[in-house]
């Protein structure tokens, strides 16, 4: 199965690690981090089966790698900060 994911193959033999399984409350994520960077934390989507999940873990492995971007569906975007009211006199 690693052949066909260069990806992941290429991060375990380089002491990377993969995390498949449940993550309360979501039934499935594919957690992929090297030696010091998480590259992608991924939800299973509905309908979607474990090795669709696997090649898109793969793909953000790649886009990780390239551009330096990771891929994160499992926490929720931070939201800027608010700005204060303005105080009365």
């Amino acid at each position: 199965m690693l052949a066909s994911l260069p990806n992941v193959s290429a991060l375990i033999e380089t002491g990377g690690e993969i995390t498949l399984g449940a993550l309360a409350p979501l039934p499935c994520v594919a957690v992929a981090f090297d030696e010091s960077n998480c590259l992608a934390m991924l939800k299973r989507r509905s309908g979607q089966s474990l090795d669709q999940l696997l090649i898109r873990l793969d793909q953000a492995i790649e886009t990780a790698w390239k551009k330096g971007t990771m891929i994160d569906e499992i926490n929720p975007p931070s939201s800027p900060p608010k700005p204060r009211a303005k105080r009365r006199r």
